[in-house]
């Protein structure tokens, strides 16, 4: 690639990982567009966003976790069955475009209620636990298929079935993003044997980026500026689903 190239991803990145990161988002589907508009390799673009995943989310859970808005109880039961489902996810090279397309509907379905229901509404009641583990297990294994961490099917459900407040969902959407990418790439490496090395400007841009969007995300925006972003970026990875 060229240093122009280069840096124009490089800068779309940046955005990405600064708008995603806000919402306690990892950026995935973001950079999997754009390093698509580009032409980059198809087997090379899944790991990839796995990759920038893992430094922005990282970020994203310190920043939201040092606000007070984690919350273990919401966390663990989803989690604990996502792991092992994205790695085989990781592992596993299917045909995906129907499961994308029926994904990103529910994702723009998602992001109009965000814009109909934006007021931040009481928590009703913490997730069943065998829905919970039922559900981290379909959610980790689409987050390792697909090459995104998860976080963008978990927030939604988490704030439009009322089992936690903006914020709080934020928060666990970003450690749950960083266990389903950490074990969605072991996946995708087992199979594949190679790590792309091209990514080191993107991994300065993501880091920048995500620094930045998740201190405003957890420290400066309000829940429904929030719920506004996360609309936007359901839009976006709605139709990135659907049309690539």
């Amino acid at each position: 690639m060229s240093i122009e190239i280069i840096l124009t991803i490089s800068i779309a990145i940046f955005v990405i990982a600064m708008l995603y990161s806000s919402v306690g988002h990892a950026g995935a589907s973001g950079y999997i567009a754009i390093m698509t508009l580009f032409g980059l390799a198809s087997e090379v673009i899944k790991p990839a966003a796995l990759l920038l995943n893992i430094f922005v989310a990282s970020i994203t859970t310190f920043q939201f976790w040092q606000a007070g808005h984690f919350s273990w109880k919401i966390f663990w039961p989803f989690a604990i069955t996502s792991i092992p489902f994205a790695f085989l996810g990781g592992y596993l090279n299917l045909p995906t475009q129907i499961f994308k397309i029926i994904i990103g509907i529910v994702l723009l379905y998602s992001a109009l209620q965000f814009f109909i229901h934006s007021k931040e509404e009481k928590i009703s009641y913490l997730p069943n636990k065998p829905i919970a583990i039922t559900t981290g297990a379909g959610l980790g294994f689409l987050s390792g298929l697909t090459g995104v961490g998860g976080g963008i099917f978990l927030t939604p459900l988490l704030i439009l079935m009322k089992w936690s407040k903006t914020k709080t969902a934020a928060a666990v959407s970003a450690l749950f993003i960083l266990v389903n990418s950490l074990s969605g790439l072991l996946g995708n490496i087992t199979s594949t044997k190679q790590l792309p090395l091209f990514t080191i400007p993107f991994v300065i841009a993501v880091i920048i980026g995500g620094s930045l969007g998740s201190y405003l995300g957890s420290r400066r925006f309000s829940p429904l500026l929030i719920k506004r972003l996360l609309a936007i970026v359901l839009i976006f990875a709605g139709i990135k689903l659907i049309f690539t």
